[in-house]
């Protein structure tokens, strides 16, 4: 199976800020952990809030698969992350030009 790129926009909820930058600090690397735990990698992290009222950044991860996504997501709702942050994400695989 080929591997699963996912793109995601993210803007941060009230709950972020009530958290002290070493709780934020501390937050994003466990999301950056539970990634690399499941064979994830960040392509790109993108800071988007001087360009977009609704997203404060974007960036893209690869996965080698399906299950690691899943398990991905998983470990990001057992870390409480979508308390602190709103995010739309899409897959995908690579593609060599338009699909007719």
């Amino acid at each position: 199976m080929a591997e699963i790129y996912k793109t995601f926009r993210v803007s941060l909820r009230e709950a972020w800020y009530q958290l002290s930058k070493d709780e934020q600090n501390s937050l994003f690397a466990k999301v950056n952990e539970a990634s690399a735990k499941v064979g994830g990698k960040n392509i790109i992290l993108c800071n988007s809030s001087w360009s977009s009222e609704e997203w404060e950044f974007f960036g893209v991860d690869v996965f080698p698969n399906m299950e690691a996504v899943q398990k991905h997501s998983e470990l990001l709702v057992g870390l409480e992350w979508f308390r602190y942050v709103k995010s739309s994400t899409l897959l995908g695989t690579t593609a060599t030009g338009p699909q007719v």
